[in-house]
């Protein structure tokens, strides 16, 4: 699995500062750029780093700069754009680069007066630490090529001035550090703000000058200037490392940042584990470590070797399934680069990411995360990238969670699974069943018809859930499409798990299939009501939101999963009809729109200042992950025809395109709804990826 784009693809800084490439360390921490080594946003850098897995994230390692060096001949291998008094300034360090290359690792190889440069990247799985391998091959007299890391320490999110810098990362706080013994020169350094975490850069294979100018002030980034946002930043540099080669010489070096979390509790006197020992070669061992566990991911998953596509989206999703300190068990990250892990994203981007891949420990893992967190019967809409106590906003991830349960035991069906489901699972399920027919907080409660209704005033418990101070963008108030869907799953779920575990209990039988028997007697009230409330005769689709005084007939995407879902309530030439809608108005390739263009509110271009962008955000912007919905709906109501599963071979081409052209090897959140449908949002969304590989499977099948 790799991806590599030579010099013509390059060359033009324009057409690839848009292209970015993301790594990530299992954590919560990542790093990412551009694929021409020009960073465009604020959440980019070499080393994000997570101070309380997965939440807390802070860029501490911005990137490094190279110029290669001949004689008198200096060739300045930066890329980059920076504001100048009239315009903007462009460092094109990328006309020198002849390739990049990302297969789990990201490489640069840069070429200039007989010098070959290469470069690559990497994060240390579950550490807050990249390492960057260098090898410097000269075809003519002797050369060096001198390195400067740019540093920091601010949010993720945030920008620096250079007085953010001098009162945060003042100079006197850089302290030098040199193991003649070993080889290993570099710096380390504790931010202002937080005495409890250092930072430490460390080499090998080169020597360290300090600098007289420190500060690199006023990098523009491009994708915050689109934006409307103000797009600089500054960095610090306050070292230059040397490596020398002799004349038709090959010299290698390696460079360690690390973060550490001082774990002296409390102690008076603060203690720092020693610094690592660095070899010339300990940044290309944790290359070659990358693609190791690359390799036994793919293998992991079992698809076939030559089905590149299945690949692809294998190492994809390992990007998401991260550690979580306050449970000590995995979750997985809704979005880079800024969600945290949502409890809606979560589950349905679940059975894509953990079961498709064969990782049903971890599967399990993610499933007790979320259930140590249910209250008032509702699993968690998100927790706060600060570390604060989650948020329970939502009325659709509890459904959901159902959802992942089935599956899980779908995949996973073993004995162990299911007494795993029966001692842990279980009782939260039950607990959310009995919560949401007596009613919970946000309005979310079964009503007279067995419906399920949700929301009101200024709560917005669906996935479209864009509030801007008091103005609700897209209210849906009353009994949500989706929701209902997701109730009835619910409930024919719990009646199978239930039977289930009847079959397999010596522990009171009878009170599982009572529990079942009263799951399916609510399911058929519930299947009436929504074939009489829901279905639009004239349109030939499901109303968005039904209530006591209105139904809404904008064509939205949510009815798909009135089709997609495991248990549904339509007949067949109802669920052929909505797919036909869908697929004629709302389908787009790369995801479906989230408005049909036609209504008076659709907005087909996300871009511009966050009003702007959260105006359209549900109002005609194309998501990913409905992908998979639809793609399994089609299926299903086509029959799994030779011919139905041709047609939907083909809707897989779009997504392939896309990952060369959004962030490499992965697929992002969003798209314009208008044409060519750019890529917008988060670069890299879990379940745009879990659902669309969830969806890819369903054809081998």
């Amino acid at each position: 699995m790799s991806f590599e784009f030579v010099f013509d693809k390059l060359n033009n800084y324009r057409n690839c500062i848009n292209k970015e490439w993301v790594l990530t360390n299992g954590i919560g921490g990542y790093a990412g750029s551009t694929i021409i080594g020009a960073h465009s946003r604020t959440h980019q850098g070499y080393l994000i780093a997570s101070l309380h897995s997965p939440v807390e994230r802070y860029l501490v390692f911005s990137k490094t700069n190279e110029r290669l060096v001949c004689s008198s001949r200096i060739y300045d291998l930066t890329t980059a754009q920076h504001k100048g008094p009239y315009t903007s300034e462009f460092n094109q360090g990328n006309m020198h680069l002849k390739s990049f290359k990302y297969d789990g690792n990201i490489t640069f190889v840069y070429e200039a007066g007989g010098m070959r440069l290469t470069k690559t990247i990497s994060l240390v799985q579950g550490k807050n630490q990249c390492t960057i391998a260098y090898t410097l091959e000269n075809n003519g007299p002797a050369a060096g090529v001198v390195i400067t890391p740019l540093m920091n320490y601010r949010d993720h999110g945030e920008h620096m001035t250079v007085e953010d810098l001098r009162w945060e990362l003042p100079e006197e706080v850089f302290k030098e550090y040199r193991n003649e013994e070993v080889g290993n020169v570099g710096f380390y350094y504790t931010p202002v703000s937080n005495s409890k975490v250092r930072v430490s850069l460390i080499a090998a294979g080169c020597e360290m000058v300090k600098r007289n100018n420190i500060y690199d002030e006023n990098m523009e980034l491009q994708f915050e200037l689109d934006n409307e946002a103000d797009g600089l930043d500054c960095h610090l540099k306050p070292y230059d490392f040397v490596m020398e080669v002799d004349a038709g010489g090959v010299a290698k070096s390696s460079f360690v940042c690390t973060v550490e979390i001082n774990d002296s509790k409390g102690k008076k006197k603060e203690t720092w584990k020693p610094f690592p020992v660095i070899e010339k070669d300990t940044a290309f061992i944790e290359v070659e470590k990358n693609k190791k566990r690359i390799e036994e991911l793919i293998e992991k998953a079992g698809f076939e070797e030559d089905d590149e596509l299945a690949q692809i989206l294998t190492v994809a999703a390992d990007q998401f399934i991260v550690d979580r300190k306050s449970t000590g068990r995995k979750t997985i990250i809704a979005g880079y680069p800024w969600f945290t892990d949502w409890g809606r994203d979560t589950m349905i981007s679940f059975t894509g990411l953990c079961l498709e891949t064969g990782r049903f420990e971890d599967a399990k893992s993610i499933l007790l995360s979320f259930a140590q967190y249910i209250k008032n019967g509702l699993v968690p809409n998100m927790f706060p990238d600060g570390g604060q106590e989650p948020l329970y906003n939502t009325a659709d991830a509890s459904l959901w969670y159902f959802y992942a349960v089935y599956n899980y035991l779908k995949y996973v069906d073993t004995d162990e699974a299911w007494k795993f489901v029966e001692d842990e699972i279980y009782p939260g399920l039950q607990e959310i069943m009995g919560a949401y027919r007596k009613g919970t907080l946000f309005s979310i409660g079964m009503d007279d018809d067995a419906l399920m209704r949700a929301g009101g005033g200024l709560d917005q418990v669906t996935w479209m859930d864009v509030r801007i101070g008091d103005e609700v963008v897209t209210p849906r108030h009353g009994k949500p499409v989706e929701i209902n869907a997701l109730w009835y799953n619910a409930l024919m779920t719990m009646e199978e798990i239930s039977r289930g575990i009847a079959r397999r209990t010596h522990n009171k039988p009878e009170n599982y299939l009572a529990y079942a028997g009263g799951c399916s007697q609510l399911a058929i009230w519930v299947k009436e009501a929504f074939n009489s409330e829901f279905w639009y005769e004239e349109g030939g689709y499901l109303y968005d939101v039904v209530d006591d005084e209105s139904k809404d007939a904008t064509l939205r995407p949510n009815q798909i999963f009135a089709v997609s879902l495991p248990f549904t309530m339509l007949d067949p030439e109802k669920e052929k009809s909505v797919v036909r809608v869908v697929k004629d108005r709302l389908y787009v390739g790369v995801g479906l729109r989230s408005l049909d263009a036609s209504d008076e509110q659709y907005h087909g271009i996300y871009q511009g200042a966050l009003e702007k962008r959260d105006h359209a955000y549900h109002q005609g912007t194309a998501w990913g992950f409905l992908l998979g919905a639809f793609i399994e709906a089609y299926l299903k109501t086509g029959g799994h025809s030779a011919q139905t599963i041709e047609e939907a071979k083909a809707m897989f081409e779009p997504v392939e395109k896309h990952l060369v052209e959004g962030c490499i090897g992965t697929i992002s959140e969003i798209f314009d709804g208008d044409e060519p449908h750019t890529a917008r949002g988060c670069y890299a969304q879990a379940w745009s990826v879990g659902e669309v590989l969830r969806a890819y499977a369903l054809l081998k099948e």
